[in-house]
Parts: C-alpha cells; structure tokens; sequence
C-alpha cells in the first residue's frame, strides 16, 4: 500500500466514540458532506502516492474552516484550489493558519516538493467546537483537563496509526508550545518519538507576530530541511 492508500483509509475510519465534557462537540468532516472525502483522496494521492518516509509536523486538532471542511490538514479551500489545483464546490472557507503553513510551503520550495518531504496531522484529527451564549467555537483538545482526559486514549490510537504510515520518529516538529507540552507528555508515556522540536504555531504567528512572518518562516523551513 502506498502513503496515499494508508491516510485514506485512516481517515475514511475515523470515528471518535468516547465521552465528551458538556458544551464540547466533535466534528466529523468525512461523515457531514460527501465532497470531502473526494478532495482528500484526491490530495493524498496527488502528493503522497508513493511509500517514502515522511517528517512530521504535528497540529493541535483541525479547525471547523481549514481541515474540519476539507480533510486536508491546515488547507482551506482557497488554498486547496489556488495551491494544490483541487477545487471544492460545496464549501468556500479561508483560514488563517492555512495562509501561514502554504507562504511557508512556498518558499519551501512548492507544494510537491513539501508533501514529497512532510507529512502534517494531527493527534485528535477531528475538529473540536465548543458551545457558547453566542455559538460555536473552535476548541483544542487541551483546553479543558476533562476534555484531555476524555480524548487522550483515542489521541495515543491516532498517533500510533499515523507513525506507521512509514513517518520519521526520529524528530518530529510540533506546532504550538502548549500543543508540545501535552505531547511530551503523551511521549514519556509511548516512546513513540526521538527527539520533539515546538515551532510557533501559524495562527499565533498571523495574529500577534505578522511583522516577524518572515523570520518565522524561514525557522520552519530550518527545522524540517535539518537532518539531525
């Protein structure tokens, strides 16, 4: 089986059935329209249809308008269609980490060149919300101690599929410092990782440091081309 054929059927079976705090909510993006399962097989084997190993770069838990419509981590349609050449019809969604993660991507060297080297996902790859007086937001696993402890096992599963998809364990790049604190945490636990390095994650980047996008950029790119 190719990388391709693995991350399909992982995330065609994806399917999260523990216990959740009140006001916490799961999004299935695979289940609640069709149009996604088609965008992400046709990403997947655009970019990842072969067996070499992969790094790792590790999100939080996708967002309602990037992967949470798409099924393509930190990719919402603009950059679906726009970048990857893949067009949705059903959805039009713009997301801030997505504008980060594809200028990186770009200077990188292009999206072929970047999914030939990295694969990115997610511990909990669903998308979380959580209910408030005026609707629904976008939540992180580790938000709340419940949440965490409800969606740690599923989180250890989920981890443990994806690092056979022939992923490099040997240093994997973790986006968020509090994100990298509760994989850590998870690691001393698994072994599944050598060696951890916390990059800022893009939506801290676009929001608060805009100005210093270029330094951050160029950080990403020299963390994921070191060989150590």
């Amino acid at each position: 089986m190719t990388i391709a054929d693995q991350i399909i059927n992982f995330n065609k079976n994806l399917e999260y059935k523990g216990n959740l705090p009140n006001g916490f909510h799961v999004l299935n993006p695979y289940l609640d329209n069709p149009e996604t399962i088609q965008v992400m097989e046709e990403f997947y084997q655009k970019f990842y249809n072969d067996t070499k190993p992969r790094k790792f770069l590790i999100g939080i838990n996708p967002s309602r308008h990037g992967a949470g419509v798409t099924g393509v981590p930190f990719t919402d349609t603009k950059r679906l269609q726009s970048e990857c050449h893949i067009s949705m019809k059903s959805a039009h969604t713009h997301e801030l980490s997505s504008v980060f993660i594809y200028d990186m991507i770009n200077e990188y060297g292009g999206v072929k060149e970047f999914y030939n080297d990295v694969y990115i996902n997610s511990p909990f790859p669903l998308a979380i919300t959580k209910e408030t007086k005026n609707g629904f937001i976008n939540a992180n696993y580790y938000d709340d101690k419940q949440l965490f402890e409800n969606v740690k096992p599923f989180m250890i599963e989920s981890l443990k599929q994806q690092i056979n998809f022939n992923i490099d364990c040997s240093h994997v790049f973790v986006l968020g410092k509090r994100n990298a604190e509760f994989i850590k945490k998870i690691n001393k636990e698994t072994n599944f990782f050598d060696k951890i390095t916390a990059l800022e994650h893009p939506r801290y980047i676009q929001q608060y440091k805009s100005k210093e996008k270029d330094l951050f950029i160029n950080k990403y790119i020299v963390a994921l081309k070191s060989n150590d």
